[in-house]
């Protein structure tokens, strides 16, 4: 199996310039602006696309993988990786604060927002990784938290033509003062199988 590449930070280009980052060893400190938030329309019935994203290209066949850590305080906290085409077409998906817990979940946009989230409370302060494989028409989002087992976090649609982005994102959508850290992005060769264990393949390693 071929193995990602590690991004360089200077690599990306910000979405959203953040008001502070300072590189950190080899890690990326990311200070959120306040009440800045990736969301369209669904139930709330407002836009925010103010939120900070370091994107790349993300090109067919490939994944990119985003590896930060869970250290969240306020309600809708949040941080992990982003999947961009335009303003209208995106995908974030990492563990934002919600009822009082770290959850773990995926925004697909395409006009307007969804939602789903899943309760992963043992993961604050810890290392999480979250991996978008893009194959055919389709993105494939796991994550995992350090070493564990990959969990199946979404799959959704990307046309197999679109110009799409991806890179690391966070948003504090009720207070100001968030900072993540960013530990490392890699990108590397896409996943040839939905799940663990067809074809061959075993991203659980």
């Amino acid at each position: 199996m071929d193995r990602p590449d590690t991004v360089a930070w200077q690599d990306g280009t910000w979405l959203n310039e953040p008001p502070r980052t300072r590189v950190d060893g080899d890690g990326l400190l990311v200070t959120a602006r306040g009440h800045s938030d990736f969301w369209r329309t669904t139930a709330y019935g407002f836009v925010r696309d103010d939120g900070h994203a370091l994107l790349r290209a993300f090109p067919p066949d490939s994944a990119t993988e985003v590896t930060f850590v869970v250290d969240f305080e306020a309600l809708y906290d949040q941080a992990g990786l982003m999947i961009r085409v335009d303003a209208e077409t995106w995908i974030k998906a990492g563990v934002e604060m919600s009822d009082g817990l770290p959850q773990l979940g995926a925004v697909v946009t395409r006009g307007v927002s969804d939602w789903s989230v899943a309760p992963v409370p043992e993961w604050q302060g810890r290392a999480v990784t979250v991996r978008a494989s893009r194959t055919g028409d389709a993105v494939t989002i796991r994550a995992r938290c350090e070493d564990g087992p990959w969990r199946l976090v979404r799959l959704a649609p990307l046309a197999p033509d679109a110009t799409a982005t991806a890179g690391p994102f966070c948003c504090s959508p009720e207070r100001d003062g968030l900072q993540v850290r960013f530990t490392h992005v890699t990108q590397g060769p896409a996943d040839t199988a939905l799940h663990e264990g067809e074809d061959g393949e075993d991203r659980g390693d």
